[in-house]
C-alpha cells in the first residue's frame, strides 16, 4: 500500500467485472492526482455505472486493484470509502426533510459531531448560494438547486475523491453549466479528485483529462484537445463518435 503523503487520490489498476459472458468493465487502469478534474466520457452502455459502483464499494471487482489515498478497497474498505464523496445519477434527497435536515442526517452516517456539522453545512450552503433556502423543504428545490445540495452533502466529510455519476441528468443547460463551473473553482481549492461520469461531449471540454470508456474499456486518456489532435477531429464530439461508433 502507497503512503497517504504520496499516494494518487485514485488508482485503478486492471480492473474487471463480468456478469456472465459479459464484461462490464474490462481491465480499466488510470489514476487521478488530487485536484485533477478527469471527465469519464462514454455512451450508454459503456460501463461507468458498474464502474462507479465498483468505486462506491457497491461491488467487488473480480480481478484488479482500486485504491483511494492509498487505501486499497478490498482490504481496507472503510478508510477508503471514508475518503470517497458521491453525487449519484438517480436523486437520493429526502424531499419531506428541510435541506439542513438532510445535510445532518448525513453528518450523523459519518459520525461528524453535531456542533462541527452545523459550522460545515452552514459554510458549504453559503459556498453555493443556498444560505437563504436552508430551512426550505427540499421538495421546494428547483433540480439544480436539488444537486447543489447533493454536492454539499457529498463534500460534508471533506473527501478527497468526489465521484459525480451523470450528475447533470434532467437538468437545464444553464443548471449543467453552473454545477460544472462549481466543480472547477473548488476541486483545485481543496484538493479533491473529481471523476465525472458523462455522455454528454460538451460537459468534457474543461476537464484536465478526458477517459473514453466503451465496452467496459478504456479507449483513450488524453487531454481535451489530445483527444481531437490523435483522431485527426474537429471537436471533441466527432472524435468521440469515430472512436465509438459502428465500425
Amino acid at each position: 500500500m502507497t503512503s497517504e503523503r504520496d499516494a494518487p487520490a485514485l488508482l485503478l489498476d486492471k480492473v474487471v467485472k463480468t456478469y456472465g459472458s459479459i464484461r462490464a468493465v474490462d481491465g480499466v487502469s488510470f489514476s487521478a492526482a488530487p485536484g485533477e478534474f478527469i471527465a469519464l466520457l462514454g455512451p450508454n452502455g459503456a460501463g461507468k455505472t458498474t464502474l462507479f459502483q465498483l468505486l462506491a464499494g457497491l461491488f467487488v471487482p473480480d480481478s484488479g486493484r482500486i485504491e483511494i489515498m492509498g487505501q486499497d478497497m478490498r482490504r481496507n474498505p472503510v478508510p477508503a470509502l471514508a475518503k470517497l464523496g458521491i453525487v449519484f445519477q438517480q436523486p437520493t434527497l429526502d424531499l419531506e426533510l428541510t435541506v439542513t435536515g438532510n445535510l445532518l442526517f448525513h453528518a450523523g452516517l459519518h459520525g461528524i459531531p453535531r456542533s462541527v456539522a452545523i459550522n460545515r453545512i452552514e459554510a458549504e450552503l453559503a459556498r453555493l448560494g443556498l444560505s437563504g433556502r436552508a430551512h426550505d423543504k427540499a421538495a421546494k428545490l428547483s433540480g439544480g438547486n436539488r444537486r447543489r445540495v447533493e454536492l454539499a452533502r457529498a463534500l460534508l466529510h471533506e473527501p478527497r475523491v468526489l465521484l459525480m455519476d451523470e450528475a447533470t441528468v434532467g437538468l437545464d443547460p444553464a443548471s449543467r453549466g453552473d454545477l460544472l463551473k462549481l466543480l472547477f473553482s473548488m476541486r483545485r481549492e481543496r484538493a479533491v479528485a473529481v471523476l465525472w461520469a458523462t455522455h454528454l461531449c460538451d460537459e468534457v471540454s474543461g476537464a484536465d483529462r478526458v477517459i473514453v470508456l466503451h465496452h467496459g474499456k478504456v479507449l483513450a486518456d488524453k487531454t481535451p484537445a489530445g483527444l481531437v489532435a490523435d483522431a485527426g477531429a474537429h471537436t471533441i464530439e466527432e472524435a468521440f463518435l469515430m472512436m465509438t461508433g459502428p465500425q
